[in-house]
């Protein structure tokens, strides 16, 4: 396993959800009692002093600038008649408990690895050199022993002080570390896990807190980022993020437009608030986020089956095959997925923030290994794979394209 020195990256922060997609969270709050993280929009004459007088924690151009103030400060923004001021969301993320954390793996190549690869008696995995992931999580322990060396980024975006810290990315909730292993992990020393894609690269981006809560405009401020670093490194990047809400983010639906423009694949949980229909979360209802239903290890109709905590999308699309806002696109194993943890351990946990790591590792494994793929064409394979499993089990489950699986479950074989 090649060896990196880690360069450095940030993240924003988040809380785990039935796996630490966040089901209904972007709500709004203050950073404390007496602090306000704000949206503030308006000419560029008056945004201009407005951010003389109070500093910009992210600058997002015509929409506008963010920054944090005091009470006092938030009122007299109020009253200013030439501004828009806005509270920023939030992603708030609620905890479904795992089997708890164990020193070693049960199974080095756990059921959704097995299922991914098609392939019930698999030892190990393998690909994904060259691609760069980006896991907009809790941060990461890259030193865990099946992710050290793998790290060629790691950021804080969490910091109160700077929107963007280089070279830390620490996670003290585990989900971060979870969804990076499920990627990525290569197995330590031979006795550890494997992730989909372990010679993949990962850039580590703390967006949540470690009690699993952040702010939508550090979010964007890192999809933006991540966008940004793939220009400038000349980089094929994909962004996973297991995170969401019931509400749409204006600063995160236009950086993940951002994103996906600069030739960014964007892949997102659909969300643990199944399995009515209409129940999928945001970034992934967004037509430029390919999202990710969970699937359990239960055969029902000869397929596996999308558990009932996995957000469904619209009914009212189903069958055409094209991807309209608020649309599932892909499943994959979600239910009872071991993985690394931010202490070292091992440990399982269930949610649609599981499903979408297997996605991601497999969109690099495929990215590898078919270089001249555009992000676009990489998405329609994805996609053709996916048809040729369809699911058939669960709540809204049906032959074809459906609300509760998307297209299917796309494989490696």
């Amino acid at each position: 396993m090649k060896k990196r020195k880690v360069l450095g990256t940030a993240l924003l922060s988040m809380t785990m959800g039935l796996s630490m997609f966040a089901a209904g969270a972007f709500g709004q709050a203050p950073e404390t009692q007496d602090s306000y993280r704000v949206l503030v929009q308006g000419p560029a004459a008056e945004k201009s002093k407005a951010k003389d007088q109070y500093g910009a924690r992210w600058d997002f151009g015509t929409n506008g600038f963010t920054t944090t103030v005091n009470a006092k400060q938030y009122q007299a923004l109020l009253k200013n008649k030439n501004l828009n001021v806005e509270t920023v969301s939030t992603v708030q993320l609620e905890a479904k408990p795992g089997s708890g954390a164990q020193a070693g793996p049960s199974d080095r190549t756990p059921w959704g690895m097995e299922a991914i690869y098609n392939d019930k008696n698999l030892q190990a995995t393998s690909g994904g050199n060259g691609i760069k992931v980006a896991v907009l999580d809790t941060g990461v322990n890259i030193n865990h022993n099946d992710l050290a060396g793998s790290a060629e980024q790691c950021k804080d975006f969490t910091n109160r002080r700077s929107p963007l810290v280089d070279g830390t990315c620490n996670d003290k909730n585990g989900h971060g570390t979870h969804v990076a292993g499920t990627v990525l992990a290569h197995g330590g020393n031979g006795t550890g896990i494997y992730g989909v894609a372990p010679e993949s690269d990962l850039w580590a981006y703390k967006v949540l807190n470690d009690q699993g809560s952040g702010y939508s405009d550090d979010i964007a401020g890192a999809i933006q980022h991540a966008a940004d670093e793939a220009v400038r490194t000349g980089s094929k990047v994909v962004i996973s993020m297991s995170l969401g809400s019931s509400s749409k983010s204006t600063l995160i639906a236009d950086a993940v437009d951002y994103a996906y423009g600069k030739g960014v694949l964007v892949v997102a949980a659909a969300g643990n608030s199944g399995p009515n229909a209409n129940t999928i979360g945001y970034p992934g209802a967004l037509v430029n986020a390919v999202a990710v239903a969970a699937l359990e290890n239960v055969q029902e109709n000869g397929t596996y089956r999308v558990a009932d905590f996995s957000s469904r999308g619209n009914p009212s699309t189903d069958g055409d095959y094209i991807i309209h806002e608020r649309d599932v696109e892909l499943s994959a194993p979600g239910r009872a997925i071991e993985s690394t943890w931010f202490d070292g351990s091992y440990n399982t946990i269930s949610g649609t923030s599981m499903a979408t790591p297997h996605v991601s590792g497999l969109a690099a494994k495929i990215w590898a290994s078919n270089p001249n793929m555009s992000h676009t064409q990489l998405r329609a394979e994805l996609q053709n794979r996916a048809k040729a499993n369809d699911i058939l089990g669960g709540s809204g489950a049906a032959a074809g394209d459906d609300y509760a699986s998307g297209f299917g479950f796309p494989k490696v074989k």
